[in-house]
């Protein structure tokens, strides 16, 4: 018997990655010597705050942080985020059945759908959205239905209209990856409302929490008068304290979704190494002015970039919040859609952008930048942009 890909059922169902063909001209001009401006994956480029490292290597010498911990996170870290709930959104949780300590905000997400998800059931989806969004309802053998999130006066329209449909779960995000779009309390508070009137969960991704400027504080959908009725919300620490590669998350909310989610984890993980989780109570417990720089530095690069694109004639609005820019695509480019533009300014200007299309079919009139240049970079790369407008 020859083992054959084409015969895995799930890999059939999995869409092609989109931002394989960028990556590989990326890659390809790199070998011959290129400079190239990357403001592709979304990958903080700043260290891990140094308090938050030296407790993990305090804790990673001592032997009995080695063993197999457990897979709804350490009891002491479940109150950190809970406390972290109470002070940043005078949100009240129970750390013991109302919060569950995830691999990074990919895992937990990616098991919640196997946790709740039957084949064949229906999620409703933003279109453009973070890859995951939509990936880990294929994975769990369920089906998506897309709402567009693009345009802010119908969104809570085209969401209601998808719910119509009845689906199982509404994913939505805030501050949006891609889409940078924010949004106030009384979103979240008719969320809350179309969810009781069709009987949906809702799953809200708040990675971009603390990543905003300009006075905008993102709300919390915990916050939203009896959300913990009817969802739950994602949280990572890869971008608000740099530490993308330790893949440490949690989600908190309805005790019986959570309840769902720790019942299918411990099957499947042990948890995350008890040094890192340690170190993630520092982080969440102790100063918070790493947060602060860190979206200080992503505000002086929105800036940098936005101000350069406009000089040479490409107009974009300053997002309040993320660490990207979601760009229109210049008029006279438009025609060739997100990804033979991306793949034009890696050959013409030497700069790698992520095309709007590989977030979903309404995103591929954008690119994203993902702001992890620093502002040298930036300026470097908005006059070799220039070239397109002349």
């Amino acid at each position: 018997m020859s083992i054959n890909s084409e015969n895995f059922s799930l890999l059939s169902k999995l869409p092609q990655y989109v931002f394989s063909s960028v990556n590989e001209l990326k890659y390809e001009a790199r070998k011959k010597g290129e400079d190239i401006i990357d403001f592709g994956m979304g990958n903080p480029d700043q260290p891990t705050p140094r308090h938050i490292i030296e407790k993990l290597l305090e804790s990673a010498i001592q032997g009995r942080n080695h063993r197999y911990s457990v897979s709804a996170g350490l009891p002491k870290l479940r109150l950190a985020i809970t406390n972290w709930y109470k002070r940043n959104y005078d949100v009240e949780l129970d750390p013991d059945n109302e919060t569950i300590v995830t691999i990074g905000s990919k895992e937990g997400l990616s098991h919640l759908m196997i946790s709740l998800l039957a084949p064949g059931e229906t999620v409703l989806v933003p279109d453009p959205c973070y890859p995951i969004h939509s990936y880990s309802v294929l994975i769990a053998r369920g089906n998506i239905k897309e709402y567009n999130s693009i345009k802010d006066e119908n969104l809570l329209m085209n969401i209601e209209k998808g719910l119509k449909t009845k689906p199982k779960a509404l994913i939505i995000s805030f501050p949006s990856n891609p889409t940078t779009q924010t949004v106030d309390i009384d979103f979240f508070t008719k969320i809350v409302d179309l969810a009781k009137k069709y009987s949906v969960i809702v799953i809200h991704d708040f990675a971009y929490a603390d990543i905003c400027f300009d006075n905008y504080k993102a709300p919390s959908f915990l916050q939203a008068s009896g959300a913990m009725n009817v969802g739950v919300e994602s949280f990572s620490l890869s971008k608000s304290y740099n530490m993308a590669g330790w893949r440490v998350g949690f989600m908190s909310g309805n005790r019986e979704v959570i309840s769902a989610l720790k019942r299918v984890k411990s099957y499947l993980d042990y948890g995350i190494f008890q040094p890192i989780q340690i170190a993630a109570i520092t982080a969440l417990n102790e100063t918070q002015d790493c947060v602060k720089q860190t979206a200080n530095i992503y505000k002086e690069r929105r800036n940098r970039l936005v101000d350069g694109l406009s000089k040479i004639g490409w107009e974009i609005e300053l997002p309040k919040a993320t660490m990207f820019v979601w760009a229109k695509i210049p008029e006279q480019y438009l025609g060739m859609g997100s990804l033979e533009f991306s793949k034009k300014l890696i050959k013409d200007c030497k700069v790698a952008v992520s095309p709007g299309v590989g977030f979903g079919p309404s995103g591929d009139e954008f690119v994203r930048f993902a702001l992890i240049e620093n502002e040298q970079r930036i300026q470097q790369a908005a006059r070799s942009m220039k070239k397109l407008f002349v």
